[in-house]
């Protein structure tokens, strides 16, 4: 059944001015229409902006308790709709029911904590001095936030950052993904049923060129959040920070798990394998390269290829293990990499090929890869696939490895696998990501803790996420009270 969406502006829904749309189809089988959106400019881009302004002051002027219970009860009306938010999600997206479903109560467990942490959110008493009556901190919104998400992580990304911009009193545009918009349409609509009060929360589905481009220009915009590519990324944070905005940008990675020669090779074989290929290999966390000692080299390559070969290729809903990708275009993006890494010199293990006839037809399939003998400078080792392509590289020693790990313009997720608590500490102290995990694949987040990258991966100025969430959102005024 084809779901129809809108842009909600100043609390109606509404269509595109131009009246135009667009179809969102099932990358499983693009002939079947899951929804449709308006295709929005900067006209409606700014109304909603507009929208925002006149509500900031009502939303910032409720007490905190009382917009943590609209996000309490937003959490509520997700939960109630979450087999059909995850049904949704893995018809636009792609990916397997089951992720579809943990990334769905991840959004509703995200309303839940700030709902809460909007109870706290403040500022700090200090103690004077020169006779003053008092000294403290007040924490305020920077007033209106605008939200540009990924299509990968269609409701939890858009969840991590409205719930945060809310909780501290900002008003909210955002900008979701145009080939995997309704689960975020979803968000809004929970929003509006708790009774948030109009404009506090603004979407307009759109092209990144014309709405993206307003929002990051505006003059009345005062914070610009952003995930997706770091080419995109750059140039928004590049744009937001030239008009005098608070900006972040969460971008790309090419995530290293080292496999010491230590290391559990069937534990090391799991954990590369469901970072590698989970969710399509379609994450800015995912497992793009396995850096292994030689001395576990080939048992390693042998058991990585078994893994990717085990894995059933199809549709999410059907109990595949692995989904397609999300547009044919990201699909060759894929098979691009896969050629790359051939006339590389790699070797090529398994997998890579676009998959044809019966239920691939219609769908953007491809089996998971992956290259062994891989040389650290190659393009399959530096470049970014998003893709279920993985690249082996053999290494002599722990030292090597750390270095090849490092050896990149990313640094967002990295792991090890190791039984050596030596080894543990010095990747955790020398690893240069944002996030590094022991014994761990490199996907998957909590969401109390602080995400973000170094280097291309992030524009390392605010973390996203718990605390850190709040904070981008907010500034800090200090008081001086005198009798």
């Amino acid at each position: 059944m084809t779901q129809t969406y809108e842009n909600y502006i100043g609390g109606e829904w509404t269509g595109s001015e131009s009246g135009e749309t667009t179809e969102v189809t099932n990358p499983v089988d693009e002939s079947e229409v899951v929804s449709t959106v308006p295709v929005s400019s900067t006209a409606e881009t700014d109304a909603a902006v507009a929208a925002a302004v006149e509500a900031t002051d009502e939303w910032a002027g409720m007490p905190g308790p009382e917009r943590g219970a609209i996000l309490r009860e937003t959490g509520e009306i997700l939960k109630n709709q979450k087999d059909e938010l995850a049904e949704t999600l893995t018809r636009e997206e792609g990916k397997p029911l089951g992720e579809a479903q943990g990334e769905v109560q991840r959004a509703i467990d995200i309303f839940y904590y700030y709902a809460e942490k909007a109870r706290d959110f403040g500022g700090t008493v200090k103690q004077p001095s020169g006779g003053r009556a008092g000294l403290q901190t007040k924490k305020e919104p920077l007033g209106v936030a605008a939200l540009i998400t990924p299509w990968n992580y269609p409701i939890a990304i858009p969840a991590w950052k409205i719930a945060p911009a809310l909780a501290v009193g900002n008003t909210v545009v955002i900008k979701p993904a145009m080939q995997a918009p309704s689960v975020g349409s979803k968000i809004v609509e929970a929003l509006d049923e708790a009774g948030i009060p109009d404009g506090a929360i603004n979407l307009v589905c759109g092209p990144g060129s014309e709405v993206g481009e307003r929002l990051t220009t505006h003059d009345d915009v005062d914070a610009v959040s952003f995930t997706g590519s770091a080419s995109i990324g750059e140039h928004v944070y590049e744009q937001s920070t030239a008009n005098g905005k608070r900006a972040q940008a969460e971008m790309g990675g090419k995530n290293p798990t080292l496999v010491t020669s230590s290391a559990d090779v069937d534990k090391a074989v799991d954990i590369v394998g469901a970072g590698a290929f989970g969710g399509t290999g379609q994450a800015c966390t995912a497992t793009s390269r396995a850096i292994v000692h030689e001395d576990v080299y080939d048992e390693f390559v042998d058991g990585i290829v078994d893994y990717a070969e085990s894995l059933t290729v199809g549709d999410g809903l059907d109990g595949a293990d692995m989904g397609p990708h999300v547009s044919q275009g990201e699909l060759e993006g894929s098979l691009e990499y896969v050629d790359i890494a051939k006339s590389e010199g790699a070797t090529h293990e398994t997998g890579g090929e676009e998959l044809t006839g019966d239920e691939y037809d219609a769908g953007n399939f491809i089996s998971p890869a992956v290259f062994s003998d891989v040389e650290p400078d190659m393009r399959i080792a530096q470049e970014e696939v998003f893709g279920p392509v993985l690249a082996v590289i053999p290494v002599s020693d722990f030292e090597e490895g750390l270095e090849v790990a490092n050896g990149v313009d990313y640094g967002l997720s990295a792991s090890i696998v190791t039984e050596s608590v030596e080894e543990e500490n010095e990747f955790i102290e020398r690893s240069e990501s944002g996030v590094v995990k022991v014994n761990e694949k490199t996907t998957g987040l909590e969401l109390h803790v602080p995400f973000g990258g170094l280097k291309r991966s992030s524009t390392n100025t605010y973390r996203e996420q718990g605390d850190a969430g709040l904070e981008f959102f907010s500034y800090i005024k200090t008081v001086y009270r005198n009798s």
